[in-house]
């Protein structure tokens, strides 16, 4: 899907805003969808690298059927190259060593395996869910049939019309923000800042709902100008976007960092909460106060976490069972 032939065999992808040119026998950037005598074909439909059921909080999505649980897979393969990935060894794997391993699952497997498992929703993750597009929309179309909900843990890296046609079955997403300035997102991850952004504006758009994640890497995202100028943007679309903070460890290419200071971590907060963000949290602490839901009317704890797993709720039909105001979410 979404791509155009060029003539003398070259295609076009319009899957992502790469919008890689691709000569016969070649692929396009994310190394998963290649122009075979002149038709562009996915090389990872059906094809699972990972799956597990997960807390639909280690999405995270804190505002989503809380304490559920989520049928979570994922192909090989991403359209970004972040330095710092954490799932390097399967989201660079075609990249790297030219490999596309999985297991075959067809959309109805997934369904069927996610009701089986008893599992609230399905979440398409691990790498990046566009790059698997066909196939997460084809199991986005059967799992909304059956009353199962769709979430894509995504770095907002999709072209506008094929997130409009999957926004359709699509009830919420985690989009990683990584930074706030073009540069970093070209010299760390190997794509550009505005299409996240446009992403995020659409995604609210369509009525899907969204959080955020930034991880917060020293030296390299944590000042307080861009940290404040992400606020601000994540403000203008609605003060009850969730932004998650998260704790950024050595990994991949980025292994000669420190881990992210825990009072950067707790600066940030408080400044987005001070700026009007409702609810803001800190990740990758276990056992930190920013892990808890906090009722921004009266202040009490209406979701207390400890990593992944809720210990207490206290919410009733939506509403802090403390004070009567609204927590916004799905499924509260």
């Amino acid at each position: 899907m979404w791509y155009e032939k060029l003539g003398e065999g070259k295609v076009q992808c319009n899957l992502c805003p790469h919008q890689c040119v691709i000569q016969p026998e070649k692929k396009g950037i994310c190394q998963v969808r290649k122009n075979i005598d002149g038709t562009l074909y996915s090389l990872v439909y059906g094809k699972v690298i990972s799956w597990a059921v997960d807390p639909v909080e280690k999405k995270p999505l804190y505002h989503f059927y809380p304490g559920t649980t989520a049928f979570s897979l994922a192909t090989c393969g991403c359209n970004l190259s972040c330095r710092n990935c954490q799932n390097y060894t399967i989201s660079q794997l075609p990249r790297e060593m030219e490999h596309i391993p999985g297991e075959k699952f067809s959309p109805e497997k997934l369904v069927e395996v996610a009701e089986a498992k008893g599992a609230a929703s399905i979440a398409y993750t691990y790498t990046e869910p566009t790059i698997f597009y066909e196939y997460a929309l084809d199991t986005c179309r059967l799992a909304h049939l059956r009353g199962i909900k769709n979430i894509f843990v995504t770095n907002g890296y999709i072209m506008p019309d094929p997130l409009r046609e999957v926004a359709l079955f699509l009830d919420g997403a985690n989009v990683d923000l990584k930074s706030f300035r073009d540069e970093f997102y070209r010299r760390v991850c190997g794509g550009r800042l505005k299409p996240v952004l446009e992403s995020i504006k659409l995604m609210r758009e369509k009525g899907i709902w969204v959080e955020v994640t930034t991880l917060i890497i020293p030296g390299m995202n944590d000042s307080q100008e861009e940290l404040e100028q992400i606020a601000g943007f994540l403000l203008e679309i609605g003060d009850n976007i969730p932004w998650h903070l998260s704790r950024f460890y050595p990994a991949y290419k980025m292994e000669n960092l420190p881990p992210t200071p825990i009072e950067i971590l707790h600066r940030t907060r408080e400044m987005a909460l001070k700026k009007g963000l409702k609810y803001v949290y800190v990740g990758n602490v276990p056992g930190d106060e920013g892990e808890n839901t906090f009722c921004p009317n009266c202040g009490r704890i209406v979701i207390k976490r400890r990593g992944y797993f809720i210990t207490e709720i206290n919410i009733k039909e939506g509403k802090c069972i403390f004070c009567g105001n609204l927590i916004e979410g799905v499924g509260l």
